[in-house]
């Protein structure tokens, strides 16, 4: 239950006196989510989502989630929309955390992705890319790759415990990562965690997207490459090249991928997996089986990155460089 700061229902209603929402019916938590506290609630004036930003969230970076929210939707991405009180603020505090109120997006996220869905995600990621483009805030990525020694090492060279030889294994990627990772390629305001449950459809449609809250400025196709992996792969940890091929295909419909960027995608792809394998890693390690926190094995996304070590060419994925950089319909 991503639930880990209780509210009473007079807090909440004396919370929402500062809004424009009309009366307090009911409100549940939702079970959904790992980083902070989530509410379904229904008032006189409509259905909201309420969001308590717990301690892995930074203060400092709320205004830009909640801005770059905001940006999108006026560009016509779909997505949720913070509702400001009376007083113009997105932003509140609710219970001891900061929190904020948005609009209701209708739709359910896809446990069984198809080609047709794949597809949809590329269009709507490079569509999310091409809309930030003039978003004047600036986050850093804090799990960049400079970032991934760091976190490896915090895990105190526990990594043999998951896996015999995982350590040295880890070790021999992040020199090369430190060594070869590309750098010189298009970068702007990427989502950073397009998972199937952050996108949700409606009939079949792809109705918007949600938890911008890793969202930070890096290259763009690392963003591409983050939703390959989470989109492309089945449950056995085979890669599924027609998946592969219709997410591509329907990102570069949008915005076509420049050749360095595409001749790069295996060493993103790579680094990838590494970032998730390794937050993953971290967490199993260090996180009690009590908390509040859902632990991930972290072999889901070592398999990943082992494939796409094993990736010589960016066509593997699906595509021939020709049919990417130009855009295909």
């Amino acid at each position: 239950m991503a639930v880990y700061t209780d509210v009473t229902e007079p807090q909440l209603a004396a919370f929402l006196d500062r809004y424009d929402l009309g009366d307090l019916s009911s409100y549940k938590g939702i079970a959904e989510g790992v980083e902070n506290s989530n509410f379904l609630i229904r008032t006189t004036g409509g259905t909201f989502i309420l969001t308590l930003y717990e301690k892995r969230v930074n203060r400092d970076d709320l205004p830009f989630f909640v801005g770059l929210m905001e940006h999108l939707a006026s560009r016509g991405l779909s997505c949720p929309l913070p509702v400001h009180d009376r007083d113009g603020n997105a932003l509140g505090e609710l219970a001891g955390r900061p929190a904020a109120v948005f609009t209701f997006l209708d739709g359910m996220w896809t446990r069984r992705p198809s080609p047709d869905h794949c597809r949809a995600v590329g269009v709507a990621l490079a569509r999310m890319h091409e809309s930030a483009q003039d978003f004047p805030l600036t986050r850093r990525n804090g799990l960049a790759p400079a970032d991934w020694r760091p976190l490896y090492e915090s895990c105190a060279g526990r990594a043999d415990e998951v896996e015999p030889g995982l350590s040295a294994e880890i070790e021999a990627e992040l020199s090369d990562f430190e060594a070869n990772w590309p750098s010189a390629l298009p970068k702007g305001v990427i989502h950073a965690d397009l998972f199937p449950d952050n996108v949700f459809f409606l009939a079949g449609e792809l109705s918007g997207l949600i938890d911008f809250y890793f969202a930070c400025n890096d290259l763009l196709a690392y963003d591409l490459s983050i939703t390959l992996s989470a989109w492309c792969f089945e449950q056995d940890g085979s890669y599924n090249v027609t998946k592969g091929r219709a997410l591509m295909a329907g990102y570069a419909s949008v915005r076509p991928l420049d050749e360095a960027e595409y001749d790069s995608l295996p060493m993103l792809c790579r680094g990838a997996a590494m970032r998730f394998m390794l937050t993953r890693l971290y967490d199993w390690l260090n996180v009690p089986d009590d908390s509040f926190v859902t632990k991930k094995d972290p072999r889901e996304y070592l398999k990943k990155l082992r494939f796409h070590r094993g990736v010589r060419e960016a066509s593997e994925y699906g595509l021939e460089k020709a049919a990417v950089t130009k855009g295909m319909a």
